[in-house]
């Protein structure tokens, strides 16, 4: 059998999950008569995936770096987390139908050799978050390690001990990512009563250090500040996670309503994110030491009593934990979609070796930490988004998905189109990216990675080029009349 026709034959033969722990479904549909999820499911998965204190420093830039009072901020955040993740939401809706990951479903809009540009933005947006909460995590056991066993907390002045921090986190990252959905259901819904009690418990401590007299004092920033806000929000909370809504609600049932997997989404995420990049704010007010710090577990650590140090440590590594289950269950998928022909579980075993590798570089060669972590969101926001006003543009008029056709790499796919590519969604996705980088500036202060040539202008300075991005690849497409109806519509 030729290896093009291995994937359509996959989703002809394959049986369903096991009965077990283990998932042994990868990227083909799931058949109509398994789906049985529920939007609460949905609710705590996005909840457990944003509980980690990510948000902290993300808050801490609103108020050190954009100027805004610590009202305005809270606005920000309402705005930019729940508003991005009622996107995750609408994204939702197109597993449900399909009942596909989201990047599966891609083929379908940009044909299934097109569909390879998107699918490699994704993989690569999903390494990056990785490696960051990788990265993060292992700080965090190297502070812990130094309270209690009294080591180093620097992560060069002991390699051997940063690198087995780092193999701790991936290894309890791989034995729930790696068994797959109905382990994370089950996981991610009681850690999030566990860690989430911490959390509250950490956060009441560090109301405690806020400079109330510098929150009150605070002048306000130009909307134009608030504008530019709304964008970091959203690029480094929901529209990180647009590409991987379909792969939790390709199980929902079918009777599951578009307006429950929104608020699923939306209020699943959108309170715990609000939550913390509030509270993050509140802390940068008169003191800009998290905004600037190169690791920011350490200078929270910092700013709570002493006693307060271990529960800390181990709610923040608890929450990164959280969400990088979510995050690698979906890079395999990923991964899968983009051609490698291993089990699922193998998948997922790749992708966390490669973030493991980028964790090392982060900490022990790497001089800065926090300032990449900002560009390299700000860089890839651009191609997801372009890639959401694809997708969202052909989910509107579509209602069903050919399941064969989705996993049928020859010319017999009904999503082969033009030599496997439909041109007009990847020219309008591809079109919409440069021009977003036109007005975008990757990275803060004197650490810049690129700068647009209209990154000065009003539309850059305020951090729009994501809503150009939306707008060409969304009005692009739906102005030549989207994808020609191959397969069901």
């Amino acid at each position: 059998m030729s290896t093009e026709s291995t994937e359509s034959t996959q989703a002809l033969d394959s049986a369903a999950s096991s009965a077990g722990a283990l998932e042994t479904r990868g990227i083909e549909p799931v058949p109509a008569g398994e789906r049985h999820g529920r939007p609460m499911e949905l609710f705590w998965v996005w909840f457990a995936a944003n509980i980690s204190i990510l948000g902290l420093p993300l808050g801490a830039t609103l108020v050190a770096f954009q100027g805004l009072t610590v009202w305005q901020a809270v606005i920000v955040a309402a705005l930019g987390a729940v508003g991005s993740f009622a996107i995750v939401g609408v994204l939702s809706i197109a597993g449900k139908r399909g009942g596909a990951p989201g990047l599966t479903l891609s083929r379908a809009v940009f044909g299934v050799r097109g569909n390879a540009g998107p699918t490699a933005i994704s993989l690569l947006s999903r390494l990056g978050w990785e490696t960051v909460n990788t990265t993060t995590a292992a700080f965090t056991l190297l502070s812990l390690c130094a309270i209690l066993f009294g080591t180093q907390s620097a992560a060069t002045a002991n390699p051997a001990l940063t690198i087995g921090c780092i193999a701790v986190f991936v290894l309890l990252t791989v034995i729930v990512s790696g068994l797959g959905h109905r382990v994370l259901l089950v996981v991610q819904k009681w850690s999030t009563w566990i860690f989430g009690a911490l959390n509250i418990v950490v956060a009441i401590n560090l109301v405690a250090t806020i400079d109330w007299a510098a929150v009150s004092a605070a002048s306000p920033a130009p909307i134009g500040a608030m504008i530019a806000g709304v964008g970091i929000i959203a690029a480094g909370t929901g529209i990180g996670w647009a590409n991987a809504a379909a792969d939790m609600s390709r199980y929902q049932g079918a009777k599951v309503g578009a307006g429950s997997l929104i608020a699923s989404a939306a209020a699943g995420a959108g309170i715990p994110l609000v939550l913390l990049i509030s509270l993050g704010s509140l802390l940068s007010a008169g003191d800009s030491t998290l905004a600037e710090a190169g690791d920011p577990v350490a200078a929270i650590r910092d700013m709570l009593p002493s006693w307060m140090a271990v529960p800390y440590l181990v709610a923040a590594f608890g929450g990164l934990l959280l969400s990088n289950h979510l995050s690698v269950y979906s890079a395999g998928l990923t991964t899968l979609t983009l051609g490698l022909r291993v089990k699922r579980v193998y998948a997922v075993v790749v992708d966390v070796v490669i973030t493991f590798l980028g964790a090392i570089y982060f900490m022990l060669i790497a001089d800065n930490f926090y300032a990449p972590f900002i560009a390299f969101i700000s860089l890839l926001a651009i191609p997801i988004t372009a890639w959401v006003g694809v997708f969202l543009v052909d989910m509107l008029g579509r209602r069903s998905y050919d399941p064969v056709g989705l996993m049928d790499m020859r010319r017999t796919s009904s999503y082969w189109y033009r030599g496997g590519i439909e041109p007009r969604a990847l020219t309008c996705w591809a079109v919409a990216i440069l021009a977003g980088y036109l007005f975008t500036t990757a990275g803060v202060d004197s650490d810049v990675w690129f700068t647009g040539p209209f990154a000065d202008t009003w539309l850059g300075v305020n951090g729009l080029g994501w809503v150009i991005t939306f707008a060409i690849a969304a009005g692009g497409y739906a102005a030549l009349g989207g994808a020609r109806r191959g397969g069901s519509r």
